[in-house]
């Protein structure tokens, strides 16, 4: 015992000196933290994401189902519908016209009293010049479908929401309603119950009550139809074995639509391939004396339209129908379309005038894609965590050297321990730490070298990260990824977009025209032609009619031309070279349906000034105020401003814009001013981001920044001498949801 140093204990003196923290190895324990608290949030909305809503809470939310809505559609016959907005209809309620589909939404009910995720399976009742819609609602108290109905007094234009029809224990939907022998049914949809029920109505149209089962089998979507003397039943039964989802149809016949009721011979019609439109898609019709049945499409996803099938031979032996056209144009907007990724629902009747009226059912995403959204953004948030632990290891791992004291203490050597399993253990431990050292000291000297391949490989982990956290924020962040229409008072509305070019900015046009026609509320881009050969219309990617209309001279007037054919009340007017989102467009649509007596637009101005002065926004923002807007980007009454501009009174103002080839939107601003009586003329919304992309080229108009204002300033003396000054500032900041900010 004498002679041999003590043992010190393990992780005391020594042990510990030769642990050397640093910087990296810090910023790895925070990043373990951070990464545990993220995994914790994480956690956390994943549970909470399939935890069903409470009771009252607000509705419209991300819903696997999707976000389904209603639209309108009329024509003379079933084959020719136009969507309501082709329609030119307009409502009491509304500030702005055409109405535009869709009609009614998840907003409807929540506004309402009753929140729901979203509204399909449409139904008409039609009784006299009211008309009355049956339809399922999903309920954020239950997560599950309910009956609701809603009223419309002018042919569908406007919808009061009156509440839940019928609310049972399971899931309803597809309510078929009809009138038999002076009453009125429903036959819904609850396949979880496994009956086909009838109720009927005993105050219609809120109070139900069950009439009988019909048959005792688990059917989804039946609808009835009275043909060649009998009543027809197709309905779709999924349990059957062997049936693959949404590809199977039976047929039942009877007497009545009371019952009782057979199987058709040939049962099941369909058992083979979804795409086909076995499942039923709406109410069976005839026209013409043939009939024809609706179905879904269901391949791809579920729902993704529908399909039109003339019956050539029903009868109790036999059946047999064949694909036609639905004669409904196709939405090309994508994901900006309320029913621009599917639609699986048509009701189509004919009212007593001859013409027909339908409702159909859309969505503008498909099934199960907040759910897959949702897996990808935290997938992405998963992977920029786990490269930020990555990097902190390897920073920490190369900055920290860790002795094989640390792994093994020294034990006594005596004979005893050297035939221990304990003393092998401990071997075996010191020599891989020792390797362990060894690889990381090799690999440290490797990282801390400064060579332009261990750069590179920074670069690229942190390019990656940053592109896991875009991906993260943008699923997470972005809703259901489309940039949509606001609605005024429970309603949408379209308006039309003007822009002015000549042939030097064709580039520059077709980016505009491509990028603008997908924003859900344009109906038509009108392009003014003011110089040079002018393109077709047919030059341009565009999802909405482009007109281009030719100019004899080359003004800037041309701008606020009246145009008899401009079918909406709203007007864009907007320079070709402004690049802005959708969503930017669509607050300034819904900021003008609230005053359409203003001009409302996305560039303020200041004029003040003994004589008035130019000023940009900057000063504007100094000044806390503006009185101006650009007309460039505004919107504006296309009837009341070009009737104004081209009055007699502004002649003088359009000779000197002419003139001076300048100053139009000035002009535009003394109009609205001179016209008012002292209301407020113009309002202001700030766009997210916008670009002017004529600075990436060299047709401009205004390159010479000094030389344009100092020509502005010469207008407004001129303007202010034949129609009175603007009138004073109003702030920025007065709206409750800041778009004026």
């Amino acid at each position: 015992m004498a002679g041999r140093r003590p043992m010190r204990p393990v992780g005391v003196g020594g042990g510990m000196r030769g642990l050397r923290a640093s910087p990296a190895a810090s910023f790895l324990l925070a990043a373990a933290a951070a990464a545990a608290l993220v995994g914790g949030a994480y956690f956390w909305l994943v549970v909470a994401s399939f935890r069903l809503p409470e009771t009252g809470a607000r509705g419209c939310l991300p819903d696997g189902e999707g976000s389904w809505a209603l639209g309108m559609y009329y024509g003379n016959t079933p084959f020719h519908l136009r969507p309501i907005e082709l329609e030119g209809r307009s409502s009491a309620n509304g500030s702005a016209w055409p109405v535009a589909n869709p009609v009614l939404t998840c907003a409807s009910a929540t506004h309402a009293g009753y929140p729901s995720n979203f509204v399909a399976d449409p139904f008409l009742y039609v009784q006299g010049d009211t008309l009355f819609l049956f339809f399922e609602t999903k309920t954020t108290a239950t997560m599950q479908g309910d009956i609701g109905v809603a009223r419309s007094s002018d042919q569908g234009a406007t919808w009061e929401f009156l509440g839940i029809a019928l609310d049972e224990a399971w899931h309803l939907s597809y309510p078929y309603v009809f009138k038999y022998e002076n009453e009125i049914y429903m036959m819904p949809e609850g396949n979880k119950k496994k009956e086909l029920r009838l109720y009927r109505a005993t105050k219609f149209p809120l109070e139900w009550t069950l009439e009988k089962v019909l048959i005792n089998k688990p059917l989804v979507d039946a609808a009835l139809v009275q043909y060649e003397g009998s009543w027809w039943l197709f309905a779709s039964d999924f349990t059957r074995h062997g049936t693959e989802k949404n590809a199977e149809l039976e047929i039942w016949y009877s007497s009545s639509p009371l019952g009782p009721w057979t199987e058709h011979k040939q049962n099941p019609i369909y058992k083979a391939d979804k795409s086909v439109g076995a499942r039923n898609g709406g109410r069976l019709f005839i026209f013409e004396g043939v009939l024809y049945r609706p179905g879904q499409d269901c391949s791809g996803t579920y729902g993704r339209k529908v399909k039109l099938f003339k019956v050539e031979k029903l009868t109790k032996e036999e059946y047999k129908e064949v694909p036609v056209n639905l004669g409904i144009e196709e939405p090309k907007k994508g994901r900006n379309a309320w029913n621009g990724m599917r639609y699986h629902h048509l009701d189509v009747q004919q009212l007593d005038s001859g013409g027909w009226i339908a409702v159909m059912d859309g969505d503008r995403v498909p099934s199960g894609d907040s759910t897959r959204r949702s897996i990808s953004g935290y997938m992405g948030l998963f992977l920029a965590i786990l490269l930020v632990i990555f990097v902190g290891f390897v920073k920490g791992a190369v900055n920290c050297y860790v002795p094989p004291s640390f792994w093994a203490s020294p034990a006594r050597r005596n004979e005893l321990s050297r035939i221990l399993p304990v003393h092998r253990l401990n071997q075996k431990v010191r020599r891989f730490s020792t390797s362990c050292g060894r690889y990381v000291s090799s690999t440290k000297a490797r990282l801390n070298e400064k060579t332009w391949s261990n750069t590179l490989f920074f670069c690229v982990i942190a390019l990656v990260g940053t592109v896991n956290v875009c991906i993260a924020v943008h699923f997470l962040c972005s809703g259901n990824g489309s940039e949509q229409a606001y609605t005024h008072q429970g309603q949408h509305s379209q308006f039309t977009m003007v822009t002015m070019t000549y042939e030097a900015r064709l580039w520059n046009l077709k980016l505009f025209v491509e990028h603008y026609s997908r924003c859900e509320s344009v109906r038509e881009i009108v392009v003014v032609w003011n110089k040079g050969n002018h393109p077709t219309s047919d030059a341009f990617d565009s999802t909405v009619p482009v007109r281009i209309r030719v100019e004899e001279i080359n003004s800037l007037n041309n701008r606020f031309r009246v145009d008899p054919l401009i079918k909406t009340r709203a007007v864009l007017e907007l320079d070709d070279d402004i690049m802005m989102t959708c969503s930017d467009v669509e607050k300034g649509f819904k900021v003008w349906r609230e005053h359409p007596e203003r001009m409302v637009g996305f560039y303020p101005r200041m004029i003040d000034g003994d004589p008035p002065q130019y000023r940009n926004e900057r000063y504007a923002r100094g000044k806390k105020g503006y009185n101006l807007i650009l007309t460039g980007a505004a919107f504006m009454d296309s009837a009341f401003a070009f009737k104004r501009y081209w009055s007699e009174e502004a002649r003088e103002g359009r000779e000197y814009v002419h003139n001076n080839f300048n100053c139009e939107d000035l002009l535009m601003n003394f109009m609205y001013a001179n016209a008012s009586s002292g209301d407020r003329t113009v309002e202001y919304v700030h766009p997210a981001w916008a670009i002017d992309t004529s600075k990436f080229s060299s047709v401009a108009i205004s390159r010479d920044t000094q030389k344009h204002y100092d020509v502005r300033t010469s207008c407004l003396a001129k303007f202010t001498s034949l129609y009175g000054p603007l009138p004073q500032k109003w702030e920025f900041g007065r709206r409750e949801d800041g778009w004026d900010k």
